[in-house]
């Protein structure tokens, strides 16, 4: 079968269409679905409610992932929602015969970082999750977004879902980064840039030599910001990369089956008379590290900025939100974003909790020490990564940095769990958001690279990671 002309989205979308309905409006078959504690279960009650079954169990996967203790010396405790939470999961999982991941297995970890690991997410196929940065997926060229309860709970009976077609957009990065840039700096630039409602109602593919240059791990984080550009999918063509990652995954197709799997992933990629309803072209070379400094993911410059001045803003409802954000941050204007101190720094999350995140993160650390008064700790996205990690070498270089080494899950990146700010306490974060409160309520989020936290956490303030690799040289 031939696709002249088509993008990789309207592949994946055509090829998993059950029925047509009208005004862009479709029935779309779900191949795969990562459920966690925390959307799940109201989608279990309905289920029950109704007496239905699952369609396809083995086509979920279960675990927990934002409500976990990462603090091995202080589980959750027993009578709280968060291990209510848990519980909930494992009960439910066992009682509708749905894979399970535990706490305890060797597999867990957060959904986002686990999926690729397990050879889950592959090419070609769709997949959801009650998350909104199941975006994260779409680096293997999946059709990955994420649902709410009541649609987790379609998925469970029916293994469909109903979804509007989007329109596409083509997002050409060009270029090599230079020293101590980060994709994560190059994906805040972009919504600088744009706006967070800049990818509303597209389907978003990443192209470009520099985004066929990037490993997995990097197009997981460009892929995993798509949905704070607004855009519900972000895509990257799957090629040898993606093919060298997979293969020989638990969960990855095997022998012959893994032949016929590559065959078909090879005709994803858009063609190359493909047309997209918007197309926009960054030269990456250009990108320097970036920091947020307000409360959503536009509101970002590069480090070597200052805060802006809602007095320059001629659009009074711009200014007003500017004004707000700037109280909430605690922070005045024309203040150089390299003199903003901190008290938390969190290396984590789906975004950048990887094994290449904490290499990063440990070249900065090596040989130094975290700054007095500042607390900074770092949280492996699954117990495969710690794991790698510890045989690396690169707890030890954090310890003796003065960094928490956690194990598995979501952490600080959201106030589900123990680990959060307390009100007035600034953060240095790896994570993907800085809405008001996302990390704790009254907590202050300044979002960065993996290598720009570690720097934050030696000096004690916003740091441009360049400042550290000249001392080094």
């Amino acid at each position: 079968m031939t696709h002249g002309g088509q993008t990789l989205y309207a592949k994946l979308w055509d090829a998993h269409v059950v029925r047509e309905q009208g005004d862009g409006e479709a029935l779309l078959y779900i191949d795969r679905h990562l459920v966690q504690e925390v959307s799940s279960p109201q989608a279990f009650e309905g289920l029950d409610r109704r007496s239905l079954r699952f369609r396809r169990p083995s086509a979920h996967v279960a675990t927990p992932d934002h409500a976990v203790s990462t603090d091995v010396s202080a589980p959750n405790p027993r009578d709280s929602l968060m291990a209510l939470q848990v519980r909930r999961l494992i009960e439910n999982s066992r009682k509708h015969g749905v894979p399970f991941v535990g706490e305890t297995d060797a597999a867990h970890g957060i959904v986002h970082v686990i999926g690729p690991e397990l050879g889950f997410t592959l090419p070609g196929c769709t997949l959801v999750c009650g998350d909104s940065h199941t975006s994260t997926h779409g680096a293997f060229g999946a059709l990955a977004f994420g649902i709410g309860s009541s649609q987790c709970e379609t998925v469970f009976a029916t293994q469909c879902l109903p979804q509007s077609r989007q329109k596409t957009m083509r997002i050409n990065f060009n270029g090599r980064l230079s020293p101590g840039v980060a994709v994560k700096d190059v994906v805040l630039a972009l919504i600088a840039q744009i706006g967070t409602e800049g990818g509303r109602g597209y389907a978003v593919e990443y192209a470009g030599d520099a985004v066929r240059a990037m490993s997995m791990e990097q197009r997981m984080t460009l892929c995993n910001m798509t949905i704070e550009a607004g855009a519900r999918i972000g895509l990257v063509a799957p090629d040898e990369t993606t093919f060298a990652y997979l293969k020989g995954r638990p969960l990855a197709p095997q022998g012959e089956l893994w032949d016929q799997a590559v065959a078909y992933w090879r005709s994803l990629p858009s063609d190359n008379d493909a047309r997209f309803d918007s197309e926009l072209t960054f030269d990456v070379s250009a990108v320097v590290p970036h920091v947020s400094w307000g409360t959503n993911p536009s509101q970002c410059s590069p480090v070597t900025g200052r805060v802006p001045d809602p007095a320059a803003e001629a659009d009074p409802s711009k200014r007003g939100k500017l004004s707000q954000s700037l109280a909430y941050m605690d922070l005045e204007p024309g203040t150089s974003l390299d003199d903003i101190l901190i008290d938390r720094v969190f290396i984590g999350s789906c975004t950048n909790s990887r094994i290449e995140d904490l290499r990063a993160a440990a070249a900065v650390a090596e040989g130094r020490r975290v700054s007095a008064g500042v607390s900074a700790m770092i949280v492996p996205g699954s117990a495969q990564v710690q794991a790698q990690a510890e045989a690396e070498g690169l707890d030890r270089i954090f310890r003796e940095a003065g960094f928490s080494w956690r194990s598995a899950g979501c952490s600080m990146c959201v106030a589900m769990n123990a680990d959060r700010l307390s009100p007035g306490e600034r953060c240095a974060s790896t994570s993907n958001r800085n809405f008001e409160g996302r990390q704790g309520p009254g907590g202050r989020t300044h979002i960065m690279s993996p290598a720009m936290a570690a720097a934050a956490a030696i000096t004690g303030r916003l740091t441009d990671v360049r400042e550290l690799a000249e001392e080094a040289a």
